[in-house]
């Protein structure tokens, strides 16, 4: 997707590749030998990068990707190697917020899941908004089988994703599962040919960022993150105030305004309350 961008609108820093097109930002790991796994620089700058999106007005959707034929396979080994008995080399305790960083962003994340995709690189999908893949592409937790536990939130994640069974199927055989298998799971919601998931996936970002507000989704994600955690009557309670709130921004009379006039809404960028 980037490689038709015009050069000032591509970074490719530390081999995670930025790139803006319209409204669309697309941040692929791109470190073809090590297969795209990840390393500590490299998951600061994922994590910047989310954040940048998130706070640049003109960006209102976000895809995420590989270079090449893997996703991201995980962390490089050579890390875990280099960690020694009393912790020197450990990552930093608060660095699950770059893993995370589609989880906490304002702006939708969408995977394009083009290859393998294990480890960390399948908690980074987990954290993500939307997740296609491309047909064939191999999944696997990988922890119990590196002795490692679930890391990184997706304890949470999966559960909430594919139900309490089958995340713990999944975590504590570490198997490798297909995207039609991850389809089946509800991991996944599109599984389509390789050859055209970038273009699926960017076609589904630039939906959103022409037809759904800025802040309306930047305020879902919220609600879906600590509404899951209340009980039925307090997410009604809270989404009720956040209804009533809304009742006062531009975004609805636009959003009725467009409907009326069988237009694209033109809504406000959003930064934040």
């Amino acid at each position: 997707m980037t490689d038709q961008l015009p050069p000032s609108e591509v970074d490719t820093a530390d081999t995670v590749r930025y790139a803006v097109d319209g409204a669309v930002a697309t941040i692929t790991f791109d470190k073809p030998e090590r297969g795209n796994a990840l390393d500590q620089p490299m998951q600061i700058r994922y994590g910047r990068l989310l954040g940048e999106a998130s706070a640049d007005p003109g960006v209102r959707a976000v895809v995420v990707t590989g270079g090449g034929r893997s996703f991201c396979p995980g962390a490089d080994l050579g890390l875990l190697e280099n960690i020694s008995a009393d912790g020197t080399g450990t990552p930093e305790r608060e660095g699950f917020r770059d893993v995370l960083a589609a989880a906490y962003a304002d702006v939708p994340v969408v995977a394009a899941i083009n290859g393998g995709c294990a480890g960390l690189g399948f908690v980074i999908a987990c954290a993500a908004d939307v997740r296609f893949a491309a047909a064939g592409a191999k999944f696997t937790t990988a922890f119990a089988r590196r002795g490692l536990v679930a890391e990184y939130g997706v304890a949470k994640l999966l559960p909430e994703l594919v139900g309490r069974g089958r995340a713990l199927d999944l975590l504590l055989s570490g198997r490798t599962f297909t995207a039609e298998q991850a389809y089946e799971y509800g991991l996944v919601q599109e599984v389509v040919p390789p050859e055209e998931l970038s273009a699926r996936a960017m076609a589904y970002a630039i939906e959103l960022a022409t037809y759904s507000a800025p802040r309306s989704m930047a305020l879902m994600k919220r609600q879906v993150l600590r509404e899951a955690g209340l009980s039925l009557e307090d997410s009604a309670r809270e989404a009720t105030a956040l209804m009533l709130e809304s009742f006062g921004h531009p975004e609805l009379p636009e959003g009725l305004a467009s409907w009326n006039e069988r237009r694209p809404p033109d809504f406000p960028p959003y930064q934040g309350d």
